[in-house]
């Protein structure tokens, strides 16, 4: 069995247990920013296996808490840990150790806005960037796209919104018109509010784990695209970037660049269009990508008539989510865990991934493609290597999160006798947390290998 399960992850074909039968989730592949760490692996088809199903004994408490309490005592967890596993299929709670406890969750909170963006949004909508035409000014409209690419970026897939080909369509649609030379404009108006959240230390923009949060931005702020460090002012960056575009192709841009709303009568002249939400939302969770969850929390206020700023947008993820949560607690300031004010409980963890795993939510099916699979893909791609956890390698589909002080783990395992476990692990006074990674993956191998009756 276990062999089986590995291949079914290997091959990235995701066979997870469902009330009355299963779900088949092909995780589609795309070429990561090249800064991220990562194996890819290469998709094909996979012999058909029996999925694991209602027929698959449950884990006991009593074998759970036998289990888990070694690995759950490791010192490199620190003295404060909060861990919970239940079983989607029922939504019984099978382990819980201070589950209901609302801790920093890190990264893992990203669950959360994968889930509303899914659900609020749905799986095929697309983040559009424009260009209109007023008189002498052409206005480059942000429409919030965080992974629209340089002039430098390489291509990749799922192809991101190019601005050299809306520069390419502007200049198109000017010379059209007869027009040569212009003033240019951006408008961010799609996003408010400060570019920084509530609890977030300078150091992340300084070390580059996010750029100021704005509509008009290319390649996540980067100041090249194969680098972490980021601009200061995304929009002038990207207006200087398609300016010089333009010029390229005829457009001479005239005087300085000004900030200001496009007008409601303004002629349209070109657009390019993200990748979608479903390839997004993988994209954010196998990365664990800051710029996109604060993205995709902006875009899920707007669509939720709710001011796109950081609490607006944690607002609307938090009402989108609330149902599947079961009273579970989440408090969000902002969309990708950065904050160090958020919390979560991991029964708000693990209720989301069991939603995620629901025959009844069938757009949420990108958030198990989006996992990093243990030892292979994204944010887990260097983990699992040897000792213990290495039994798990290609087996636990996991959210990471790391925080100073904190390490979290949260996400699915198919265990010894084939039935579908969901687990969150928090760890919030962890003493350093590569210790602490390497403790959690040991909890998610002795998840995975269990059959603890």
């Amino acid at each position: 069995m276990r062999g089986a399960r590995r291949i079914v992850l290997v091959a990235l074909l995701v066979v997870v247990a469902a009330a009355g039968g299963f779900i088949a989730v092909v995780a589609q592949p795309w070429q990561p920013h090249p800064s991220a760490t990562k194996v890819l692996v290469r998709p094909g088809l996979v012999p058909a296996l029996a999925p694991a199903g209602a027929a698959a004994p449950l884990p006991t408490s009593t074998g759970l808490r036998r289990d888990l309490a070694p690995v759950l005592a490791d010192p490199g967890l620190g003295p404060s840990v909060a861990a919970v596993v239940t079983d989607p299929m029922t939504g019984a709670v099978l382990y819980d150790r201070d589950g209901a406890l609302a801790v920093p969750p890190a990264s893992t909170a990203k669950l959360a806005t994968a889930t509303a963006a899914l659900l609020v949004l749905g799986p095929q909508r697309r983040i559009t960037t424009r260009t209109v035409l007023v008189g002498p000014t052409v206005y480059l409209v942000g429409g919030g796209d965080p992974t629209l690419a340089g002039p430098a970026a390489r291509p990749g897939y799922p192809g991101a919104a190019s601005l050299a080909t809306l520069a390419e369509g502007t200049a198109g649609g000017l010379k059209a018109r007869g027009v040569t030379a212009v003033h240019l404009a951006i408008d961010t108006s799609a996003y408010a509010g400060p570019v920084t959240a509530p609890g977030w230390k300078p150091v992340y923009l300084s070390a580059g784990d996010v750029a100021p949060v704005t509509a008009l931005e290319v390649d996540e702020g980067r100041i090249r695209p194969d680098d972490e460090d980021r601009v200061t002012d995304p929009p002038a960056a990207a207006a200087a970037a398609f300016a010089a575009l333009l010029h390229q192709r005829g457009i001479r841009v005239a005087g300085p660049v000004r900030t200001a709303p496009a007008p409601t009568t303004a002629a349209h002249l070109a657009e390019v269009t993200s990748p979608t939400v479903a390839q997004l939302v993988q994209r954010m969770l196998t990365d664990s990508d800051n710029d996109l969850a604060e993205a995709l929390a902006r875009q899920v206020a707007r669509a939720s008539g709710r001011s796109p700023t950081f609490a607006g947008g944690a607002a609307a993820v938090m009402a989108a989510v609330a149902p599947e949560l079961h009273g579970a607690s989440l408090r969000l300031a902002d969309g990708s865990g950065l904050s160090v004010l958020d919390r979560a409980s991991p029964r708000a963890l693990a209720h989301l991934l069991a939603a995620a795993a629901s025959p009844d939510r069938p757009q949420l099916r990108p958030i198990l493609a989006g996992l990093p699979v243990a030892g292979l893909t994204g944010t887990l791609a260097d983990r699992y290597a040897g000792g213990p956890a290495a039994a798990a390698r290609g087996v636990v589909r996991a959210k990471t999160g790391t925080l100073d002080g904190v390490s979290s783990l949260a996400g699915l395992a198919v265990d010894r006798d084939g039935r579908l476990l969901a687990f969150a692990v928090v760890a919030d006074r962890a003493p350093y947390y590569l210790t602490a990674e390497a403790a959690l993956d040991r909890v998610a191998a002795r998840i995975a290998g269990c059959g603890c009756r």
